[in-house]
């Protein structure tokens, strides 16, 4: 834990006007950054375009997926990049509620009881027909250690599963599990054929509507179209994922026309104007699921009290942040659920930027103003450039209500680990998929789920909130788990261990050679089950 540090100091000058309350030094900082940015893209921009590969798709990724086997790899790429190797039991809408997938149907006779019907005739890449025997070892390998993976916890209500015929998978749960269904979707666990072991992860086999060609890190993964594949039939003949780490690399690939697609790319916002004016690309924009969140460690001396955390969301001024730092490319955020969900409640306060009454919450909960500070607070980020200007800006802002804030960025392992182990006072981070089922609120906010149990990482704990997600968990008819997740969201919007800051859209970039791109709320890879390449 991080000690409370001194609370005197000099009250700052007040700084001239700026939409982003910037001092003229960030300012200044700010301008050079784009300037040079600017100037760099201008030079790199010049370089001559190479002609396309007509039959290959280039897609950019930030870095190599980390393990295709889909019951082991849990980062973002690997499970976008699995989710069209592979088919899931179940799939999602633009809901997000599951849809049939492999299974064209499902009963739940009881609680403990999820009986699926697979599709009949449906192959796995080799040629092998995939059948429930191939599902029960999916998960069984996990269940049973042959795999050793983090997602074998996701499954612990899971007691056994049965096959009793080629098309029909029982699960048997050991006490009732809402979410399985959620589990069993899209990207969650991709069916592996019957008996597949280490190997999946060198060159995965699965049912999807693209197959597995290669993959070297640091470089790229090659898929080419399941010809075979038993639902709709992919246009792309081959899509190559390119890595390209390097925002500004990223963006001359584009321009240069070596790369057709970016979707959600490190690069600025302003990068993403500035791409918008070349005749040969386009950008497809909508609303996203990925949430920006302030976390608090409440069991800091000064955190602990809600007061004070409500003092820092008035103080915190979004609006100008999301029109001048993302150029108007995110929405405001009451929920770490995102709006598209179906236990979503926007009907909790809103924190609209209010400074008199961050003061007054500050000055009740025992800190008055000492030579224009009342107490010093640090906040750890990574180094990501958007996060550090964001940062910058609530620094700004909090100094008005009389909070120092001082900001240590460090690369993402090591901040990170800093997060996992309580080492903080604040910290910045996103959450990337994770958000779109009210599973979200045991896994970061049950008192059961502190680190390294879950992602209760600023150590919440409220019995009533406990209470009310145990109940939710055990409740199959979601009209029943609807108001009790109402509640819990009703309470963290008071008790605030985090601070919702806003949902950043989908934002893609492609060459106009790609058609048919249909961006979903979750900002995955499924458009290019629909693309296709024009010349």
């Amino acid at each position: 834990m991080i000690s409370k540090q001194s609370t005197s100091g000099v009250r700052p000058q007040t700084s001239a006007y700026h939409p982003l309350g910037l001092r003229s030094e960030v300012r200044g900082r700010l301008t050079l950054r784009i300037t040079l940015l600017c100037a760099v893209l201008v030079l790199l921009l010049l370089s001559c375009s190479s002609k396309p590969d007509p039959n290959t798709l280039v897609m950019i990724i930030e870095s190599s997926p980390t393990n295709l086997d889909p019951r082991v790899g849990i980062d973002a790429q690997s499970e976008r990049i699995d989710n069209l190797i592979f088919d899931d039991l179940l799939s999602r809408g633009e809901d997000l509620n599951v849809a049939p997938g492999l299974a064209e149907r499902w009963e739940i006779p009881d609680p403990l009881t999820y009986i699926f019907h697979l599709h009949r005739g449906v192959k796995f890449h080799d040629g092998r027909l995939l059948t429930s025997r191939d599902v029960k070892w999916t998960f069984d390998s996990l269940l049973q250690g042959k795999i050793r993976s983090t997602k074998t916890g996701v499954y612990r209500f899971v007691d056994n599963i049965d096959a009793p015929d080629g098309d029909t998978v029982v699960f048997h749960l050991k006490e009732p599990f809402a979410t399985l269904l959620w589990n069993l979707s899209d990207g969650a666990m991709g069916i592996v054929p019957f008996g597949s072991g280490d190997e999946m992860t060198r060159h995965p086999i699965g049912s999807g509507p693209f197959r597995f060609v290669s993959a070297e890190t640091d470089r790229d993964v090659i898929l080419e179209r399941n010809d075979d594949y038993w639902g709709e039939k992919a246009k792309l003949a081959r899509v190559q994922f390119a890595v390209v780490p390097d925002a500004t690399t990223q963006a001359l690939e584009l321009r240069k026309g070596s790369a057709d697609v970016a979707i959600n790319a490190s690069f600025p916002p302003d990068t993403v104007i500035t791409l918008q004016r070349e005749r040969h690309l386009a950008i497809e924009r909508g609303a996203g699921t990925r949430l920006a969140y302030l976390g608090f460690n409440t069991r800091d001396p000064i955190l602990k009290d809600p007061r004070v955390r409500q003092a820092i969301a008035y103080a915190l001024d979004r609006q100008p942040m999301i029109e001048y730092l993302w150029r108007g490319q995110a929405q405001p955020a009451r929920s770490v659920l995102p709006p598209q969900s179906w236990a979503y409640n926007g009907d909790v306060p809103a924190y609209n930027h209010d400074s008199e009454r961050a003061k007054q919450l500050l000055g009740a909960a025992g800190y008055p103003l000492v030579s224009g500070v009342r107490f010093h607070i640090t906040m750890k980020t990574s180094t990501d450039e958007n996060t550090r200007l964001m940062v910058a800006v609530m620094q700004q802002q909090l100094r008005e209500v009389g909070i120092a804030l001082d900001i240590r960025s460090f690369e993402f392992a090591t901040f990170f680990s800093d997060v996992t182990h309580g080492a903080f006072q604040m910290y910045g981070l996103r959450w990337i998929g994770g958000n779109e089922d009210p599973d979200i609120f045991e896994y970061s906010c049950h008192s059961a789920k502190f680190p390294p149990n879950g992602a209760n990482r600023v150590f919440y704990s409220n019995p009533r909130v406990d209470a009310l997600i145990d109940q939710a968990r055990r409740e199959v008819d979601p009209k029943v788990r609807k108001p009790l997740y109402a509640e819990v969201q009703s309470i963290l919007a008071s008790d605030l261990p985090y601070v919702n800051l806003w949902y950043l859209d989908n934002v893609l970039v492609h060459n106009k050679r790609v058609l048919n791109l249909k961006l979903n709320p979750a900002g995955n890879y499924d458009f290019l089950r629909t693309a296709e390449l024009v010349q």
